[in-house]
């Protein structure tokens, strides 16, 4: 590690992007709520000429507070602290404690949509970057669609493929092999650069995967403030968090089947002590999911519905496996 307080004494980028790796937009809308409460500013940008195909990642144009039209393109920004800070310090030399909050001034952000091409140099941009900001840790958050109940806790992963990280945080190195997204290449050069890295995964129920999940976006929160070191306010998202479940149980009190597959799927959490935490069954469920596509199915499709799994260092879902999952739509 680059200082005496291991992963969670230095600069820390927290990633996240739009696309296979965001069901329920939970990771992007983690890392936005941070931006929104963070004092950041913006530090790097990609040239999206270079790396997006605007027929597959189209613009948006959107009308602001002055009423004036814009179009907005798919990129990726990386934010910096506008006054950076120095590493939080331990409460006490023999202790692996850190002061709540203390870290703030030591966290960048970088946001954007999952590119469509010349991933290697994207790759190699985005880490420049990161080296030019000092940055000594990489925080990968991703969301999952998964068979799990929405009446659960929502099931989270965190692994590394960094030695010295999985020690000190006491998590796993992820297993999987297979196709992989943008997050993966990413973890594999910042490895290489001598960046370690962690990743942070929610699954999210595979029956409402084209809503956003603000019940998945918090428990992301969750524990990317214990692994950053910052308490991060919650605001109205507990909230948001139990409307989107009271909205998901009114309309399975409509739909029979559905209520029956819930049950089905909540006696199976129940049964087993928490079966969908296990890496050994998010690696089940990814590779099951490949299988369907390589069967010409896109795992759009209702219960197929494409689980987006974790990126390079932090598996999909933990300790046992590491994809990126599809494209959420």
């Amino acid at each position: 590690m680059t200082d005496g307080n291991g992963f969670l004494g230095g600069r820390l980028l927290v990633v996240a992007f739009e696309g296979w790796n965001d069901a329920g937009e939970a990771a992007t809308g983690a890392v936005r709520t941070l931006k929104e409460l963070l004092d950041v500013t913006q530090v790097a940008e990609v040239d999206p000429e270079v790396y997006f195909d605007y027929q597959f990642n189209r613009p948006t144009v959107s009308t602001n507070e002055d009423g004036q039209r814009r179009l907005e393109w798919p990129g990726a920004i990386m934010y910096g602290p506008s006054v950076p800070t120095v590493a939080g310090a331990p409460l006490a030399e023999d202790a692996q404690l850190h002061v709540s909050g203390s870290n703030a001034g030591n966290i960048y952000l970088l946001l954007g949509t999952e590119p469509s091409r010349s991933w290697k140099s994207f790759a190699s941009e985005i880490l420049d970057a990161a080296l030019a900001a000092d940055v000594t840790g990489i925080v990968f958050l991703g969301a999952m669609l998964a068979d799990v109940p929405h009446t659960r806790p929502i099931s989270i992963f965190v692994s590394s493929d960094n030695p010295a990280v999985r020690s000190e945080l006491q998590i796993e190195r992820s297993t999987y092999e297979g196709p992989v997204g943008i997050l993966s290449v990413l973890s594999d050069l910042a490895e290489q650069l001598g960046i370690p890295t962690v990743s942070i995964w929610a699954s999210v129920p595979h029956y409402v995967h084209n809503a956003p999940s603000p019940k998945a976006m918090l428990a992301l929160i969750d524990k990317l403030e214990e692994i950053i070191d910052v308490v991060i306010p919650r605001g109205t998202l507990v909230t948001e968090a139990a409307e989107w479940q009271t909205g998901i149980d009114a309309l399975a009190a409509e739909d029979d089947d559905m209520a029956a597959y819930i049950n089905q799927l909540e006696q199976a959490r129940d049964t087993v002590d928490s079966p969908e935490a296990s890496g050994e069954a998010i690696a089940h469920e990814f590779e099951k999911y490949l299988r369907k596509r390589g069967d010409g199915r896109d795992g759009r499709d209702g219960r197929s519905g494409g689980p987006g799994g974790p990126g390079g260092s932090g598996g999909s879902g933990g300790p046992g496996t590491t994809p990126d999952g599809p494209r959420q739509s």
